[in-house]
């Protein structure tokens, strides 16, 4: 296989960072294609890059006809998700997905599916999955370091009611939710995929703070493997703060706004050296579809923060707004 021809469904916010990270990988892929209903996001989109013979479209669905794509990242609202990376499976190509997967787990299960049957790359946008000092988090617990847990806490703190009124993540026909739903999702996914705990029961508070959708969530979890958890995520504050505390039988690793210390009972904090990162969502992805790594991300593993996501809106009485007919066409990011 020569390089990897990409097309981009949604040219705006996140689309940037996947460019960016895509133009270093010149020698395994290439942007061939954008589409966007918004011309205006297009053209920012290729105004910020060295891109030549970029074909542009209004209509996904047409680049997915014509481009002569090998893959395709989505980063497009949250609810188009689910039908947009079933054309892309469905077409034969490989789809790299922003997060949140889908708005619900019926959904990521289907994609799963279709993803079999296709033989064909799926996977999912978490980019702390290739961040040293989540890795070590993880690691760490694998390897007994810390003994068995017995608890763990993760926070999220941002200013996400005041800057996004009037986007499309706080209208709910097409982000599915609200802040857990958006970058929540990002502390849902480190949650579990570093402790490998599995949630059996959630009890949450859920506040609209006045607006369509969940601003801030407080969540407590039962694990089954005898841990419980704290889950806050905050969307009316000043400031992005990032906070874990794992504790262990024999120890504890606390995260605060990328700073790491293992403690242990009546000594002092240890501060790990980190390696340099070496990998990243989309360099992994490129990696999969050329046959040289497994998938990084899998829609197996994303359907688990998707099916958690849903239990703490279950559990808080809060039911997002479906799907308004026609707003897959009208979307602008």
């Amino acid at each position: 296989m020569g390089k990897v021809r990409v097309g981009f469904i949604g040219t705006g916010g996140i689309a940037g960072l996947h460019a960016k990270q895509l133009l270093e990988l010149s020698a395994d892929a290439e942007i061939a294609a954008v589409a966007d209903p918004s011309e205006e996001s297009r053209r920012r989109f290729l105004a910020k890059f060295p891109l030549e013979q970029v074909r542009q479209y209004s209509d996904y669905v047409q680049m997915l006809d014509e481009a002569g794509l090998d893959a395709a990242i989505i980063c497009s609202p949250h609810t188009l998700h689910f039908r947009q990376a079933a054309d892309v499976l469905k077409a034969g190509l490989h789809v790299l997905i922003e997060k949140p997967m889908t708005c619900s787990s019926s959904e990521a299960a289907e994609l799963i599916r279709l993803a079999e049957l296709s033989g064909k790359v799926l996977q999912v946008s978490y980019q702390r999955h290739f961040q040293p000092e989540f890795l070590f988090i993880k690691e760490t617990i694998e390897s007994g370091a810390i003994g068995r847990l017995t608890s763990v806490t993760a926070s999220l703190y941002q200013e996400w009611a005041q800057g996004g009124r009037g986007a499309w993540r706080q209208n709910p026909s097409l982000s599915g939710g609200g802040m857990l739903m958006d970058s929540g999702s990002h502390i849902v996914d480190v949650l579990l995929w570093t402790t490998g705990l599995t949630p059996l029961e959630a009890k949450a508070v859920i506040h609209q703070q006045g607006t369509p959708v969940e601003i801030d969530s407080f969540t407590s979890i039962r694990f089954a493997e005898g841990a419980v958890g704290g889950l806050n995520i905050v969307g009316y504050a000043p400031c992005w703060h990032e906070t874990y505390v794992f504790c262990g039988e024999d120890g504890g690793i606390f995260y605060d706004n990328g700073r790491l210390t293992v403690r242990r009972l009546r000594e002092e904090p240890a501060v790990p050296e980190l390696p340099e990162q070496t990998t990243n969502q989309d360099k992994s992805f490129i990696d999969a579809v050329l046959g040289r790594r497994e998938v990084a991300v899998s829609g197996s593993f994303a359907l688990k923060v998707v099916k958690l996501t849903e239990m703490i809106y279950q559990a808080g009485g809060y039911q997002p707004l479906p799907v308004l007919e026609g707003s897959e066409r009208s979307w602008s990011v």
